[in-house]
């Protein structure tokens, strides 16, 4: 999905309609923070091993097949570990105000 087509079928058709609702309380805020989205740390982990592969991916087919290899071999406790972090990210989110966190 664009940003241009999320503006256009998922903000103008309902936020702004919520918005009128809440009033002047309303805040939007479109948070990309990586630092609060665990699966970041995973995508990079899947795209570095990936990329060291001894025949990088040439075509969409291979690039599925590398992804799905390379998937399979990401340990477990990788994913674990993201998802425990959540707790402790999220403490210091709120810590400082939903300022920038150190992760």
């Amino acid at each position: 999905m664009t940003g241009q087509r999320y503006i256009d079928e998922v903000i103008l058709p309902h936020v702004r309609l919520f918005r009128a609702a809440v009033g002047d309380k309303f805040v939007f805020m479109d948070d990309n923070a990586t630092y609060l989205n665990p699966i970041e740390n995973v995508w990079d982990a899947l795209r570095r091993q990936v990329a060291g592969r001894n025949y990088p991916p040439t075509n969409k087919n291979t690039l599925i097949r590398a992804l799905t290899e390379e998937w399979d071999k990401l340990p477990q406790q990788l994913l674990d570990n993201d998802v425990q972090s959540m707790v402790r990210r999220v403490e210091c989110c709120i810590t400082l105000h939903g300022g920038h966190i150190p992760y």
